[in-house]
């Protein structure tokens, strides 16, 4: 009824149906069916139409007072709205995770400010689920699907986990030739991969344990750097030790064996339409994800 009542305004602000109808790039017999339906919903006529001339009747005239000035802040607050949704200059706020962002994704944030100089990108970084309705964020990214039914999420893609020591901690402790090995041997972990749930690469084999652990810490680089100075043994996503494992740093342990992958995702709020910053900081992570696949670090689904 919201949409038959502003089509009323056009007719009577452009003096006819003929008219209306051209403003509004729409057939007059469209035009004229919505206005019948109008009058039999308000149980009236609004318009008195003739070949000749162009008349409002009286519950017309009261109709059209009532609501015209609606009909303009509600058209008017429109063209605002679409206006902001299709402008890429402005602000974009962002949340991601500090790890992720500082190395797996550096390189996408980077390229995405010299691709975007227009976009005032700010990036809200941390390894907590802060509330993103209470920032008022645009866009977040998450490790881990959100429950939460108040969001969209899209899966960008997922990241390994393996186990990793340093070649100097095996050279000292000698190395793990099986899941039971590693009860002897020092376990660091992060608390974002206590349990670790390790599967063979052929998928054929799947076990869980609860390490007892020599050392505990609540982000994922920290504990990467102490195993790349050799204080133990840990299961870490691929995209915290690549480089360490190119450099020579860092070796696989129990190679035939991985932990389970982590799902990536992009999550914006399900309540709000996505402004068209966001929308291409989006195809931006994307393509990035795509790209990286190809480099075995992460798989894109």
């Amino acid at each position: 009824m919201l949409d038959d009542i502003v089509l009323f305004i056009h007719i009577v602000q452009q003096q006819g149906l003929a008219p209306a109808a051209r403003e509004l790039d729409m057939p007059v017999a469209t035009v004229t069916r919505r206005l019948q339906r109008l009058e039999n919903s308000v149980r009236c006529r609004l318009i008195h139409r003739t070949a000749r001339r162009f008349e409002l009747t009286s519950e017309g005239e009261i109709y059209f007072r009532a609501y015209s000035h609606l009909v303009d802040q509600f058209e008017q607050t429109q063209q605002s709205l679409s206006g902001e949704l299709n402008d890429m200059r402005g602000t974009l706020k962002v949340m991601a995770p500090i790890n992720l962002s500082a190395g797996f994704l550096q390189p996408m944030w980077s390229g995405f400010i010299q691709e975007f100089p227009d976009i005032q990108l700010e990036l809200s970084l941390s390894n907590q689920l802060e509330d993103m309705l209470a920032e008022k964020a645009d866009l977040a990214i998450r490790v881990g699907p959100q429950p939460d039914s108040a969001f969209y999420q899209k899966r960008l893609g997922e990241v390994g986990t393996m186990l990793v020591a340093s070649p100097d901690y095996i050279a000292k402790f000698g190395e793990p030739k099986s899941i039971a090995d590693l009860s002897q041997h020092k376990l660091i972990a992060s608390q974002a991969i206590m349990s670790w749930t390790l599967q063979k690469s052929d998928g054929k084999e799947k076990t869980s344990l609860s390490p007892a652990l020599s050392t505990l810490v609540n982000d994922v680089n920290i504990a990467a750097s102490f195993v790349r100075d050799g204080l133990g043994i840990s299961l870490l996503p691929t995209t915290e030790v690549q480089d360490y494992l190119n450099k020579g740093e860092m070796v696989r342990v129990l190679a035939d064996w991985q932990g389970l992958d982590r799902a990536i995702y992009a999550v914006w709020p399900s309540g709000r339409l996505m402004n068209v910053r966001a929308k291409r900081l989006l195809a931006f992570i994307e393509h990035y994800f795509m790209e990286k696949s190809t480099l075995e670090v992460i798989n894109c689904r």
